[in-house]
């Protein structure tokens, strides 16, 4: 025995510790350990092939006519600043017009509304003012002086430029929000917070460059989604974890809940005829964008959505197998597993509070709407709107439980592999041995 940690002098052996000490890989049989690596490579073999194989077209799609300008074209905007406002009567000339001068007065009129000089800061007309008239009510901005905002430029059709209110500007502040996350994560966790964050990146990377276009391309939805979601875990998990068999059985858990995940939101969106049509952004796909399943865009959404509530689930139940392991030489695997499944329902009722919640604050404004429109509580739970959100959550549930043995079983086999001998049990006296041994 060696004195210093109390495992057998083996040199095929490794030495260290779990999740949250080191992430050197913990003792396991060198059958084990290739198998799970020969699954994890032909895994990613197949994925790159089913990528390359639905990887999307490089093709032209028509902009539609929401997001078009009057000529035609993609909306740009340029930045631009409040510097004076009043009330006034609505109706000016110079109103969206790039002004040379001050802007001319509007006509006599009842209306009145908020009148804004903007100083324009970016494009062809930077240095240049125009004017703003905005009607007050519901929905409309507030605009107030020394707000920084975003205009939309057009042309009317005598050729002159136009520009109208698009939105707040938000670029600023949402960097200084973004950086605070970084430093708080990073001071934290340190360097495996900035590997997670740099793996979030990778992520939001993979579902614009791949998921997206693909989708638009008409590829059939499930194998996409999983294609996008394979490479996601194999990243994050790694990046943010390290390479070794801890994490190795997380991500084998991982990539087997989402296989369930897909199958249960097909099979849940089959029996519920769920259309998505209730949402106005679907509704937009389906009149300007033809070719693409509404249907496909639901299962990717049910099957991308779980990929991080599993991640958190798989990772914790791996750790908990391997530090149980770690802490008692002698336990069992059914010991381990016992144990670890412990740890996972504690997780998986507070998860389930998670996943819910999560999708009931996203409705709430639906929820309200519903609620003042006098309608029995049936019709709402069963109408197409909250019924996506009550399918979502319920297969996030399902694969979310599921995913606990699964992953606990995986990484309980990894990190007390068969056939091993466990190490004999001291006695008080130094004499004899009583251990346990392994099944």
């Amino acid at each position: 025995m060696s004195p210093q940690h109390g495992r057998p002098d083996n040199p095929s052996v490794g030495h260290g510790h779990g999740h949250g000490h080191s992430d050197t890989p913990l003792a396991i049989g060198a059958a084990a350990k290739w198998v799970v690596i020969g699954l994890l490579a032909t895994i990613g073999l197949v994925v790159i092939v089913s990528a390359a194989v639905l990887w999307p077209s490089k093709q032209n799609v028509d902009i539609p006519l929401p997001f078009q300008t009057a000529g035609g074209g993609a909306v740009t905007t340029v930045a631009a600043s409040v510097t004076q406002q009043d009330m006034g009567a609505c109706g000016s000339e110079s109103a969206g017009k790039v002004l040379t001068a001050n802007p001319l007065p509007a006509p006599n009129s009842s209306y009145q509304c908020q009148r804004s000089l903007i100083d324009i800061k970016s494009g062809s007309d930077a240095g240049s003012k125009t004017l703003l008239e905005i009607a007050q009510g519901p929905g409309q901005p507030d605009l107030r002086v020394g707000d920084n905002i975003r205009l939309v430029k057009q042309t009317d059709p005598s050729g002159a430029t136009i520009y109208s209110f698009n939105d707040y500007a938000r670029g600023s502040s949402l960097i200084i929000i973004g950086l605070v996350f970084l430093v708080v994560i990073v001071i934290v966790a340190r360097w495996r917070g900035l590997r997670a964050v740099i793996g979030l990146v990778f992520a939001f990377a993979v579902l614009v460059t791949f998921l997206l276009p693909a989708l638009l391309d008409g590829k059939p939805a499930i194998p996409v989604a999983m294609v996008a979601g394979a490479v996601i875990l194999y990243a994050v998990l790694y990046l943010a974890h390290g390479v070794n068999l801890r994490t190795s059985s997380a991500l084998l858990g991982t990539l087997a809940s989402m296989i369930l995940a897909a199958f249960l939101s097909w099979v849940a969106i089959k029996m519920t005829h769920l259309t998505g049509l209730s949402e106005e952004q679907n509704t937009n796909v389906q009149t300007y964008l033809q070719h693409v399943s509404i249907t496909g865009l639901l299962l990717a959404g049910f099957i991308i959505g779980s990929l991080g509530v599993l991640n958190d689930v798989t990772i914790t139940q791996a750790s908990a197998a391997f530090e149980l392991a770690a802490i008692d030489e002698n336990a069992t695997r059914r010991d381990i597993f016992t144990s670890a499944m412990r740890v996972g329902r504690d997780h998986i009722a507070s998860t389930v509070y998670t996943l819910v919640l999560a999708y009931a604050g996203g409705a709430l404004p639906l929820l309200l709407l519903f609620s003042v429109a006098g309608r029995s509580i049936q019709d709402v739970l069963t109408g197409d709107a909250v019924a996506i959100e009550i399918a979502r959550s319920a297969v996030g549930g399902i694969a979310l439980a599921l995913s606990v043995p699964l992953t606990t079983a995986i990484a309980v086999l990894l990190a007390r592999p068969l056939g091993r001998v466990p190490a004999p049990a001291q006695a008080p006296g130094g004499a004899g041995s009583s251990g346990r041994h392994s099944r």
